[in-house]
């Protein structure tokens, strides 16, 4: 058992969404599936209650707990890419699996919850400071998938 776990919401579908995730990031995995012991508010005896999973070397626990609460981009995954065809590969899984697109590398799944899709060079540009940092988030800011050429041209002020 983990110190700190993250523990994620859903309506009833924890396990699809943990399994969609530990498929997707390397250093994922899927745990164990708890079911309930009883019927509960939103669910019965032997329904899907929570399921553990790694989330990129994240611990999280899906919690069913029905429709009264949902995701919100105050709390997101942030995932950091080294190229533009790992960015693609993680935005178009989300996108095309029922996900929506946002600004600025960020896009939500299918169940509400949000990722950052970003590439390392947009990071590196935003810690430089400066004129550099300035071209970068200028260029970034239209975006909704980030696309590295732009990112590293504007840098360069082209």
């Amino acid at each position: 058992m983990h110190k700190n776990t993250i523990c994620l919401w859903y309506d009833h579908d924890a396990e699809e969404a943990a399994r969609f995730y530990t498929s997707l990031f390397p250093n994922s995995k899927f745990g164990a599936v708890h079911r309930a012991p009883s019927d509960y508010p939103d669910g019965k005896a032997g329904d899907v209650l929570t399921v553990e999973f790694t989330v990129a070397g994240i611990p999280c626990i899906g919690l069913n707990g029905g429709p009264h609460f949902k995701h919100s981009e105050a709390f997101s995954f942030q995932i950091s890419t080294k190229d533009q065809e790992e960015t693609d590969r993680y935005w178009n899984a989300i996108i095309n699996n029922g996900g929506q697109e946002s600004q600025c590398g960020w896009c939500r799944d299918k169940w509400g919850l949000s990722w950052q899709i970003t590439p390392q060079v947009l990071t590196e540009a935003m810690a430089l400071g400066g004129v550099k940092a300035k071209r970068a988030f200028d260029a970034m800011m239209p975006m909704t998938r980030i696309i590295i050429a732009d990112i590293e041209a504007a840098m360069k002020g082209a």
